[in-house]
């Protein structure tokens, strides 16, 4: 799925509306994407930022699509304006912290130490600084397992104070694909799936592997950086934003957000660029997005680079 008219305004801190910006009374929808709890439980966090941002003139709602949160907002937003021309904008919103007793930042990952962060997006009909060139996500649901099969089923974990530890149901999940045929298929897929989504949102941005200026994937290690970049890929890690993810560590469905401001207010992007972002969550679902800089933002050229 493609938004070839969409622009969009980027922030790392949604208040902080630029003068160009949009006045919020203007937004037709607002999505909220985490990854860890939010607040009291059966509370929807959409609703403090609608309440202290937005307003309630606007659909509001919250999507729990894991680390590739921010992609499946960015494709609902653009069918969603689509389908009304009087819709003209729309905020996304992506946050997590993960100081809880029950989530251990320094391991419950594998290849990734958690960090706290929140990033923001303007998805608009109107001229912005950059241009949605596509937006794709594929899943690959025999892999489901891969973020669970350490502990049952049910109940939740949350319920009875179990911590969350995904590199332990990676382990187990690779354990188990080795003596099985079909597990093995499975992880043969899924490294089948990353590839044809990379290559489709490139195609439908019109782009080969080598008109991308910078890639930004998940902020993981070095080792998996290199892996995802170079070897299925065929993009060089130089490229990519690790040296910066390195810096706040993999911030759940902000990361993209947070590269993309990072390179475009330090000049590592600018008018005729392309970044390509990916990621991919539980599920699994893998996604992908073009993005090319149409001109160098106010916000960015005010501040001199300053990230």
């Amino acid at each position: 799925m493609t938004s070839r008219r969409r622009r969009w305004r980027c922030g790392r801190h949604a208040p902080r509306w630029p003068a160009a910006a949009r006045p919020p009374a203007e937004l037709d929808l607002l999505l909220y994407t985490s990854t860890w709890h939010q607040g009291p439980e059966g509370w929807p966090p959409q609703a403090y930022v609608q309440r202290h941002l937005v307003g309630d003139g606007v659909l509001s709602t919250q999507l729990k699509q894991g680390c590739n949160g921010m992609f499946a907002a960015l494709e609902l937003a653009a069918s969603y304006l689509r389908a009304d021309p009087g819709r003209q904008a729309a905020l996304l919103v992506a946050a997590d912290n993960y100081g809880t007793p029950l989530a251990d930042r320094w391991r419950m990952l594998p290849g990734a130490v958690a960090g706290d962060a929140a990033g923001a997006v303007v998805l608009d009909t109107a001229p912005g600084f950059a241009r949605l060139a596509s937006v794709v996500t594929m899943s690959v649901s025999q892999a489901e397992e891969m973020h669970r099969c350490a502990e049952p089923l049910f109940p939740p974990g949350v319920t009875e104070g179990r911590t969350v530890d995904f590199a332990a149901h990676n382990d187990t999940f690779r354990r188990r694909a080795v003596t099985s045929g079909e597990g093995t298929m499975v992880l043969v897929t899924l490294d089948e799936r990353m590839i044809e989504v990379i290559d489709r949102a490139l195609s439908e941005a019109g782009l080969k592997a080598a008109d991308v200026t910078r890639l930004t994937c998940m902020n993981t290690s070095q080792e998996i950086a290199e892996q995802i970049c170079e070897h299925r890929l065929g993009i060089p890690a130089s490229r990519s934003t690790w040296d910066f993810g390195r810096t706040i560590g993999h911030c759940g469905a902000s990361d993209q957000v947070l590269a993309l401001e990072h390179l475009v207010r330090g000049g590592a992007l600018g008018p005729g660029d392309h970044l390509l972002m990916f990621a991919y969550g539980p599920g699994v679902t893998i996604s992908a997005a073009v993005v090319e800089i149409l001109e160098t933002p106010a916000w960015a050229a005010a501040r001199g680079g300053d990230a």
